[in-house]
């Protein structure tokens, strides 16, 4: 893999590279956040899902028309060739992750791809399928510089999702997203004698930041 120093500064919390492979006969990108210790995160990616200790994030893009049935383990073949080890959250998207939105408020900082290709609204008559959509996606990661409690973390999530919701409205999208989005909320660990919050909603301090560049990311990335 092929690494392409970042165009952000270096002192943001969420740095991430670019990396470049060759592909089913295609150039493919990837973007790589090497959080480091002190992180713990909660996604809903295929890879690293659920609530844990995280050192990094790999948002890697693939063909349209993926067929691979081991998405995880292709994650995690690809960030270990990126030199990143150890636990870490990997998600997917057919979209051009060289076209993202990156977006900060008062400490919170967010990084957004988005391919709307497919898209539509939650609720649906569809009857749903058992297993995963084609990669879409809008993929968003977020890193706040506090310590948030387990259930303060499902609550970023909530507001990571309404916060997309509306930046795609105000885009123009008449939809709530894509069948395959995801999302990675990074906080840090919580530590003795430290302060860990409880609350991540759209109004609560953290939330608010959170909602706000979720949003102004959101808006960057949709085309």
């Amino acid at each position: 893999m092929t690494v392409i120093p970042p165009p952000r500064p270096v002192d943001s919390a969420l740095s991430v590279r670019r990396l470049t492979r060759a592909e089913d006969g295609r150039q493919l990108h990837a973007l790589l956040w090497r959080a480091g210790a002190g992180w713990r995160m909660i996604s809903s990616a295929v890879l690293g899902g659920g609530i844990g200790e995280r050192t990094w994030v790999l948002n890697a893009q693939v063909a349209h028309g993926y067929r691979r049935t081991d998405p995880e383990r292709h994650l995690a073949d690809l960030a270990q060739g990126a030199g990143a080890h150890g636990p870490g959250v990997g998600l997917m998207t057919a979209a051009d992750v060289q076209e993202y939105g990156h977006a900060h408020d008062g400490g919170v900082e967010a990084v957004v791809t988005a391919g709307l290709g497919v898209r539509g609204w939650a609720a649906s008559p569809a009857p749903g399928t058992a297993g995963p959509a084609e990669p879409g996606t809008v993929n968003i990661v977020v890193a706040l510089p506090v310590a948030l409690t387990d259930a303060a973390l499902v609550n970023a999530v909530t507001t990571v999702t309404e916060a997309k919701v509306q930046a795609l409205l105000d885009a123009g999208y008449d939809c709530s997203g894509t069948p395959t989005d995801a999302v990675c909320v990074a906080a840090r660990t919580p530590v003795a004698g430290g302060e860990t919050h409880s609350f991540a909603g759209p109004r609560s301090l953290w939330g608010a930041r959170l909602a706000r560049a979720v949003h102004a990311a959101v808006r960057a990335a949709a085309p």
